[in-house]
């Protein structure tokens, strides 16, 4: 776990299912669960493709840009239906 008192975050080791490298990759040295987790779905889940946008290869950065669009647009209008 991190310290608050560190500069540099400790490092993230690589694991496909608990921590895929197109995850762990940010220079930061942050997990994206360690942001997503703190907010909800549809939000977490745009962060989440945008933290990887150009990180899983050729041709995926569009596919996950245009992911964390769709999850924007639902929370656009989640919170429009409540006000």
């Amino acid at each position: 776990m991190r310290s608050a008192f560190r500069d540099k975050p400790e490092p993230v080791k690589h694991d496909a299912v608990n921590s895929p490298k197109h995850y762990t990759s940010h220079p930061s040295g942050v997990e994206c669960i360690q942001v997503t987790e703190h907010m909800n779905f549809n939000l977490g889940n745009a962060v989440k493709y945008i933290w990887r946008a150009g990180l899983k290869g050729s041709g995926k950065d569009i596919e996950d840009l245009n992911k964390a669009r769709y999850y924007i647009n639902r929370e656009i209008q989640r919170r429009e239906a409540m006000q």
